[in-house]
This record gives C-alpha cells, sequence and structure tokens, in this order.
C-alpha cells in the first residue's frame, strides 16, 4: 500500500490514549513509507495523526472543503492541501488518492465515512482494504452492533469480513496488507456495472 486514508476525530477525546495511538500511527505509516491522507485538519485526532507522520519525515495529503480551511482548521505543514467543495467532494478525492482506510476513534463524521467507504465496498465500486484501529475498546459496541446486522438477517457474513478490526496498529496494518476483496457483491454484477 502506498497511501492509507485515516478518518478521525477532529477532537482529542476524553482519554490520552486517543491521541498517542493516532501519533503512533502517523509515525508507522511514515516508517513503513505509506503515505497519509487525511482530511487536511490541524485539531484532534486528525492533527495528531498528521504530525506523527511529519515527525518521521513522511508525506502527508490533506483534503479539506473551503468552508473549513476557510475557518483556520487546515494544517499549514502539509506535503499538500487539496481544497475541495463540498463534503462529499472530500470523500470522493480521499478515496482516489488512497489504497485502504483505517477508521480511529471520533464521533458522527468519522462513522459517515467509515460506512460510505463500506457501502462502496459492498457494492462492488472498490477494493480496498477498510480497518478500524479499536483503540481502547472504542469501536466495542459498533462491533456488536453490526453482529446484530448480521444476525437479523440484514448483512451477509462475508460483507461483514470485509471491516478488519484490531487494537493494535501492526495487526491491522498486516491484516490490511494481507488483504483480499470479497467477490460476492451485494446485488451489482459485473454485468451490470
Amino acid at each position: 500500500m502506498k497511501r492509507i486514508t485515516v478518518f478521525c476525530g477532529s477532537s482529542m477525546g476524553t482519554d490520552e490514549i486517543f491521541k498517542s495511538q493516532a501519533t503512533l500511527l502517523g509515525q508507522t505509516l511514515a516508517n513503513q513509507n505509506i503515505e497519509l491522507v487525511y482530511g487536511g485538519a490541524n485539531v484532534g485526532l486528525m492533527g495528531a495523526v498528521a504530525d506523527g507522520v511529519l515527525s518521521q519525515g513522511g508525506k502527508v495529503i490533506g483534503v479539506i472543503p473551503f468552508f473549513l480551511q476557510s475557518k483556520e482548521l487546515a494544517h499549514t505543514n502539509l506535503t499538500e492541501l487539496i481544497v475541495v467543495d463540498t463534503m462529499h467532494d472530500r470523500k470522493t478525492k480521499m478515496d482516489e488518492l488512497c489504497d485502504g482506510v483505517i477508521a480511529m476513534p471520533g464521533g458522527f463524521g468519522t462513522l459517515e465515512e467509515l460506512f460510505e467507504m463500506l457501502t462502496w465496498a459492498q457494492l462492488g465500486l472498490h477494493k480496498k482494504p477498510i480497518g478500524i484501529l479499536n483503540t481502547n475498546g472504542f469501536y466495542d459496541a459498533l462491533i456488536v452492533l453490526i453482529q446484530t446486522m448480521v444476525d437479523k438477517g440484514f448483512l451477509k457474513t462475508v460483507n461483514q469480513e470485509m471491516l478488519l478490526v484490531s487494537d493494535t496498529i501492526a495487526e491491522l496494518l498486516d491484516k490490511m496488507k494481507n488483504y483480499e476483496a470479497t467477490t460476492v457483491g451485494k446485488w451489482i454484477t459485473e454485468e451490470t456495472l
């Protein structure tokens, strides 16, 4: 993988481990020559992961909508900052630039970004690995909910397995590097694309 998109909070959260893991993730990506693609902000876990990459001499591409850049949230020391018109344009550009996705702790925006990437994978629009870095059990309840979706017949197990989960950076990156996308789509087949 050459580039990984990281979705995470624009806040630091209540536990210091969230910031330290974001910084460590950034450092690890840089040390493995993996470029970071992220939302372009200098605040919260977003800023921490970018700073982690930059501290090790790595490359960081930020993608930020104009309205957020104008509120002075944009990180000013990135390798490249791409300014787009809308939040949807931001996700589209981040998808175009990356070879895989990691979600760290965050709020509604992080979940929305994660689930859009999962939905696109389920529909066969991409075959990229999608991972959750489950720092301090942050996503435990979500993982239970996803199992409930399977148990109640709303999600196929093969689609559930598209989501790679680990509480350690090394294991998650290893899972992502060895990921093979499923060939089973939701309803779309090669003939209908």
